[in-house]
């Protein structure tokens, strides 16, 4: 492949729904320009952009592919993204390098939730659309298009109408052109006929908004219009060109993937009138040819054989093989050995790539996603890009004692590649809790850790971290007598056990006397935190507790630090069980954001869940809902608002207090505690 100028790229990430052909798109794509001589099929599993085994066996696309196509002298770099919630990181990532995205939809679903989600998220990124699966039953463009000018607040522009629907549909009708085009199934070849006579009123209706619309782009051409002046074809395309790379109007298109059809066309307009590296929001004001080297990491790849592969957009300067560069984020320089094409899975080097180009390297030591490649004499950061946080707890734990090793240094390569997930060890629970984006997400790092790193994993349910306190006030005696050979062991001390709000553990001694001598006292207390650590209930930690030492014996020989912690451990067996225990329960604050429509499912189903809904408030077409919930009722909150708004709702959460867990709930926890216990 060769390199391009900046002049001759275009960047585009295809979006939308999974399941409206995106990946299929990309192989007609590559057929025209002749990368490949037959194209492949998702469901055959030979797709070039989708070729992970994961994404093979589930048919769907996981992690965004470049696709650079070559076509009539300029480079396409098209970027296909997953249409699935869970992985929806990749197409932030994605749209951090593009110019433009094309929304795919399916002329059978019309307008679907991860398309209205995308819309909403990048406003800002100029757009353009393709009706795909035009040839399906139950296909219907004019439905599709007034679903999108009632979803959308976008000027919605047909460029192209259909000819046919469904087994009829043979062509498009070319409102630029004013011809129809007939395309040949499967193979892209199109002849040039009259627009059908029944076509015409509609086609004359659509054509007055194509040209209201490339008007708009630009004052001089809306002056002429609105003087009632027509405007002729090399005006319209100009007009057009501009309000595509502005993103003042959407510009409509489509046809059939799968056959081929409708696809040169859309290519051709990416080409003429897409927008171009040097529009891009991040390089305004700026010399892209001769500003210092800036690029921006936006996809790692953690591969066992190659390593780590690396995956960034030039925005202004170049990058030169055999070169050494500058991270700006992590302050270290970087040897830069081969620069790489990526087509798919397949890499072609390159000598250079300019200002606009996407590409990789292998092996950089320390680069990250989101890092910002430069040079040091004139260091640039590009500001880091925002991720989504992953919401779903899951425990992780290796099948045997073999993965326990392998396990951690498997976890750090896979979170080199997905900046969602998140591990941490909970000391308390004991457990490696892994955070992702949902059920799909969690089933694929799965399978990830064992197919890439041998690791073999299972998931849990997170344990939830309980906590015991005292409702009453109690005295209780200990008293740890022992007698062997040689010395005995003597600690012997009486401890007033009450609840306190002053911290987890409250210490105090008022000993009269020298019934227990001072020395010892720091045994006693170090007694009493060993025992906090499991409560009498079922086991969890004890806090809120306030213990005051107030008597006791010793003996001159027998008495010892030992003899004294272990007397404390016994009173507080002993106090804790006759001094009204409870169990207590983590609460979270929650904040969910949805569309208004699903407010009252949203709120039931907080209640349902033990939850308080403390507030609600208006965050543009969408409401937050505020509300306070047990822990334990919200472990799977992530599939459960998924579900309640089809993909809609968003939400985040963080711990709050804790509170006493209702009788009848406490009982089933302490019971099962119990089980657990015994099993082991």
């Amino acid at each position: 492949m060769k390199v391009y100028p900046t002049s001759k790229i275009r960047n585009i990430a295809l979006v939308g729904h999974g399941g409206t052909g995106k990946t299929s798109l990309v192989e007609a794509m590559l057929y025209n320009t002749g990368a490949i001589k037959r194209m492949g099929k998702v469901d055959d599993g030979n797709a070039a952009a989708d070729y992970l085994p994961e994404e093979v066996k589930r048919k769907i696309t996981i992690s965004t592919a470049l696709v650079p196509c070559e076509y009539r002298d300029h480079k396409i770099n098209v970027l296909d993204t997953p249409g699935y919630a869970d992985f929806y990181f990749e197409v932030t990532g994605a749209m951090r390098v593009v110019d433009s995205m094309l929304m795919v939809f399916s002329a059978t679903a019309g307008v679907e939730v991860q398309t209205e989600v995308i819309w909403e998220d990048f406003p800002e990124v100029p757009k353009m659309a393709f009706i795909n699966k035009m040839d399906r039953e139950n296909a219907d463009y004019y439905k599709v298009l007034n679903e999108m000018k009632e979803s959308f607040a976008d000027n919605i522009v047909p460029v192209q109408l259909p000819i046919g629907a469904e087994d009829n549909f043979k062509g498009v009708v070319d409102l630029v052109k004013m011809k129809a085009l007939i395309f040949e199934p499967g193979t892209g070849k199109i002849s040039e006929t009259d627009i059908p006579a029944d076509m015409m009123d509609d086609v004359e209706n659509y054509k007055e908004t194509l040209i209201e619309a490339a008007a708009e782009a630009n004052d001089e051409l809306l002056t002429k219009y609105l003087e009632g002046e027509e405007l002729n074809d090399t005006e319209i395309l100009e007009g057009i060109k501009e309000a595509a790379a502005s993103g003042s109007a959407v510009f409509v298109f489509c046809g059939s993937a799968l056959n081929n059809i409708g696809v040169n066309p859309l290519m051709d307009f990416i080409v003429d009138c897409s927008a171009t590296p040097d529009t891009n929001p991040i390089v305004k004001g700026k010399d892209l040819d001769n500003d210092p080297l800036a690029a921006q990491v936006f996809k790692t790849i953690a591969d066992p054989y190659i390593g780590r592969l690396t995956m960034f957009r030039v925005f202004t300067g170049k990058m030169k093989a055999d070169s050494v560069i500058y991270n700006a984020n992590k302050e270290k320089e970087e040897k830069i050995a081969q620069i790489l094409i990526m087509t798919g899975k397949e890499q072609a080097a390159v000598p250079e790539l300019f200002a606009g180009d996407i590409g990789a390297v292998a092996k950089l030591a320390v680069t990250g996603t989101g890092d910002s490649l430069t040079v040091k004499a004139n260091p640039v950061i590009i500001e880091p890009i925002q991720f989504p946080e992953p919401t779903l707890n899951m425990a992780i734990e290796p099948k045997s004692k073999g993965d326990e090793d392998k396990l951690s240094g498997a976890l750090q390569r896979l979170l080199e590649e997905d900046p969602t997930i998140r591990v941490e060890k909970n000391a308390e629970t004991r457990q490696t809790i892994m955070k992702t984006m949902g059920d799909t997400h969690v089933d694929i790092v799965i399978e990830k850790l064992s197919r890439k790193f041998g690791v073999d994993v299972i998931s849990k349910e997170m344990r939830i971290p309980y906590r015991e306190t005292i409702r009453g006030t109690v005295e209780a005696e200990g008293k740890h007598k022992k007698q062997t050979g040689g010395h005995g062991q003597y600690g012997h001390v009486w401890i007033k056990f009450e609840p306190t709000e002053d911290g987890p553990f409250v210490f105090e001694e008022h000993v009269f006397g020298g019934s227990v001598p001072r020395n010892y006292f720091p045994a006693v207390e170090k007694g009493l935190v060993e025992a906090m650590v499991e409560g009498v209930l079922a086991g969890y930690p004890v806090t809120n507790l306030k213990a005051t030492l107030y008597d006791g014996s010793y003996h001159s020989v027998d008495s010892s630090e030992m003899a004294f912690k272990m007397a404390a451990r016994l009173a507080f067996r002993k106090g804790l069980e006759s001094a009204k225990p409870v169990l207590l329960e983590p609460i979270v604050n929650v904040e969910v954001e949805v569309p208004e429509t699903y407010m009252g499912d949203i709120i039931g189903d907080m209640n349902s869940k033990r939850g308080r809904v403390m507030g609600m408030e208006p965050a543009g077409r969408k409401q937050i809902i505020k509300a306070q919930a047990p822990q334990a009722e919200m472990a799977r909150y992530t599939i459960d608002l998924k579900s309640m708004t089809q993909g809609r709702g968003k939400f985040r959460m963080e711990f709050s207090h804790y509170e006493e867990v209702p009788g009848q709930i406490a009982e089933k926890i302490i019971e099962k505690a119990k089980q657990e216990k015994e099993e082991k």
